[in-house]
């Protein structure tokens, strides 16, 4: 089976994924993914209880950015490169290029975060991990209902880590208080953690990558507007408390005054220093399992960009991920660039990426009611969308010189 339209539960399914939670899940574990954690343990450890207004920015910006996405290309039933295209001649190449470039960088990174899962798992090479890791998500673009075993991974693998990060915040006990006043007076806090927190969990292809599946699934036009709001919420939801309870765990560790490796594997150290000489295991299956999902969704998501411009990847579009996948993995393998400075970095790129796809979205909001078939957008809507174009727009351009430091 080469179509990616194909959403059939198939014969013994014993996990029925409904279309609406499929892109929900989708959405919401691409953006929890091993960018995420790596980026949240690693700016915990430098800025402590102030780092949770970053956490709480980026909450914010991604509700404003993915109400505002779901519901302009969930009404046109149009995905965003060619949407874009329709507003501005080339503007569709444009985002496209901007999107598959920040994806293929990301990618490596998942598979990075991947391989290091298993090497904490498992004890393996993170370059054979991560071998392994890609051929494990080859093989579910090769079932035969393709979108039934994507859902059904993605929700076993997020109720993994759900339940683990759960576990090392009742371990850890953080202190809250401290962080709600970091939250609303953080001090020392620059403009790069937000900038990559925000492009970890919603820039780049996680933008998209909810919106253009539930455009696969038909869940489409105005008289669908209270589903797609719904599955927006969902999505928003599950994303917002893992990062909260991330953070959270994170900081629980780092309040007790232990030191973490921030150089190579804060995230790693905090379960070690939570849970003891199992903790690395744990921390090996959660990291896993975001990479595994982050591989997933970015792999699926750079696809539907591409399809609108090559015939190939409209025709064989399975294969046309399962290439993504093994690109990612062999780049990943031969450059040898350690995970946590790869994946920081995809992050500040994706963050760079994002004022130019939602600013494309708001100017249909705007001025081009003819493409969301003459719907009348909600002016708070409008409001929340536009602030969070000019967050992000500023965000981004403030951090443009700070990206290099992350290697350094």
């Amino acid at each position: 089976m080469d179509s990616h339209t194909d959403t059939s539960p198939g014969r013994g399914a014993r996990l029925r994924v409904p279309p609406l939670l499929g892109a929900a899940v989708l959405m919401a574990m691409s953006a929890a993914g091993p960018g995420f954690i790596t980026q949240t343990a690693s700016f915990t450890v430098l800025y402590g209880a102030s780092f949770a207004c970053a956490v709480v920015v980026s909450m914010i910006i991604d509700v404003a950015v993915q109400l505002n996405v779901w519901r302009i290309l969930g009404i046109s039933g149009q995905r965003a490169q060619d949407l874009a295209s329709k507003v501005f001649p080339g503007a569709g190449q444009v985002l496209t290029v901007f999107v598959v470039l920040g994806a293929v960088v990301f990618n490596i990174g998942n598979i990075a975060g991947a391989g290091l899962g298993l090497h904490n798992l498992l004890g393996l090479d993170s370059r054979i991990g991560a071998a392994i890791s890609g051929c494990l998500a080859i093989g579910i673009f090769l079932a035969k209902s393709v979108f039934t075993a994507v859902d059904r991974v993605m929700v076993v693998l997020g109720l993994v880590k759900i339940a683990l990060i759960i576990v090392l915040v009742a371990v850890t006990a953080p202190p809250v208080g401290q962080a709600v006043v970091g939250t609303v007076a953080p001090h020392g806090l620059p403009f790069l953690p937000i900038l990559t927190l925000i492009g970890g969990t919603v820039g780049g292809f996680i933008t998209y990558s909810g919106a253009h599946r539930l455009i696969d699934s038909g869940i489409t036009g105005v008289g669908n507007l209270k589903r797609i709001n719904r599955g927006a919420l969902t999505g928003i939801l599950v994303a917002c408390v893992l990062r909260i309870v991330l953070f959270l765990g994170f900081f629980g560790v780092v309040a007790t005054g232990v030191h973490l490796a921030n150089s190579s594997d804060a995230a790693g150290s905090s379960f070690l220093a939570a849970f003891g000489s199992v903790g690395l295991h744990l921390f090996g299956l959660v990291f896993w399992a975001a990479g595994m999902t982050s591989t997933i969704g970015n792999s699926y998501t750079t696809a539907t960009f591409l399809q609108s411009y090559a015939a190939p990847v409209r025709r064989h579009f399975n294969r046309a991920v399962i290439v993504l996948i093994g690109l990612a993995t062999i780049v990943f393998i031969a450059a040898g660039q350690t995970p946590q400075s790869m994946l920081v970095f995809a992050g500040a790129i994706n963050g760079l990426v994002l004022p130019i796809g939602l600013g494309i979205i708001m100017w249909v909001a705007l001025r081009r009611r003819d493409l969301i078939a003459g719907y009348r957008y909600p002016k708070v809507l409008l409001g929340v969308g536009l602030a969070a174009w000019l967050f992000t727009a500023y965000a981004a351009v403030e951090s443009l010189t700070s990206i290099g430091s992350i290697f350094h």
